[in-house]
């Protein structure tokens, strides 16, 4: 991915993001890479402006999009060279419409780099893995962020010991409560399985999928799509 990556045009949807500068050292070797983020305000970047103000290493600096990463209509269909993705998907309450639209921004036989949490590392080691069909019938309904449908179960069984920026319980609850604002909610758990599903259904092609104890990094290709 590193060398397939060198002097391309890419965008990151929800960065910028460490793994992308020292693990996987994608920024370093890429001509530009662009970003996308949900709100002019986040918890994790603080306050950012749309324009030439994407920071992603000290010297260099991409296209901010202040856009859901459900919809790009800002980005014309087939205009990078690579997409990256870092512990992003999961605040995304319809991964297939998120998925759909990666794919529809990529050109043809391109690349999409995909970091999904490892539940077994963090705050979610307690929940289920999250079915397919739930997804699917998540994108069949149009979920949109204002989807609470998870929210007992996070409640109920969201390690708080692992996430102490959530705060005690009562702070946590109001947090997830606010999710359409903050984002911070992760609303599916995933594993190889599920990923894989998603892939084949939204127009990539699987490359590889390596499990670390944080994550699952995905390697794949943009094919055609049927939706």
């Amino acid at each position: 991915m590193i060398n397939y990556v060198s002097e391309k045009i890419g965008i990151e949807i929800g960065g910028p993001s460490n793994i992308f500068r020292s693990l996987i050292p994608v920024y370093s070797k890429a001509k530009r890479v662009d970003g996308v983020n949900f709100s002019n305000k986040t918890v994790w970047e603080g306050e950012i402006n749309a324009g030439n103000t994407y920071q992603y290493l000290p010297n260099k600096f991409g296209y901010q999009f202040i856009s859901d990463g459900t919809e790009l209509s800002e980005v014309k269909s087939e205009t990078y060279e690579f997409l990256l993705s870092s512990d992003c998907l999961e605040h995304i309450a319809n991964p297939i419409k998120a998925l759909f639209e990666w794919n529809r921004i990529l050109k043809n036989n391109h690349l999409m780099l995909l970091v999904l949490p490892n539940k077994i590392s963090n705050f979610d080691h307690q929940r289920e893995f999250t079915s397919f069909q739930h997804i699917v019938n998540d994108y069949n309904q149009n979920i949109d962020e204002s989807d609470m449908t998870h929210l007992r179960e996070i409640l109920s069984l969201h390690d708080l010991s692992k996430d102490p920026a959530a705060g005690d319980f009562q702070n946590f609850t109001k947090r997830s409560l606010d999710n359409t604002n903050n984002r911070c909610l992760h609303h599916h758990v995933f594993n190889e399985n599920l990923i894989n599903q998603m892939l084949e259904k939204t127009g990539f092609r699987k490359i590889s999928i390596e499990e670390t104890h944080t994550s699952f990094i995905t390697i794949a290709m943009k094919q055609s799509v049927q939706k």
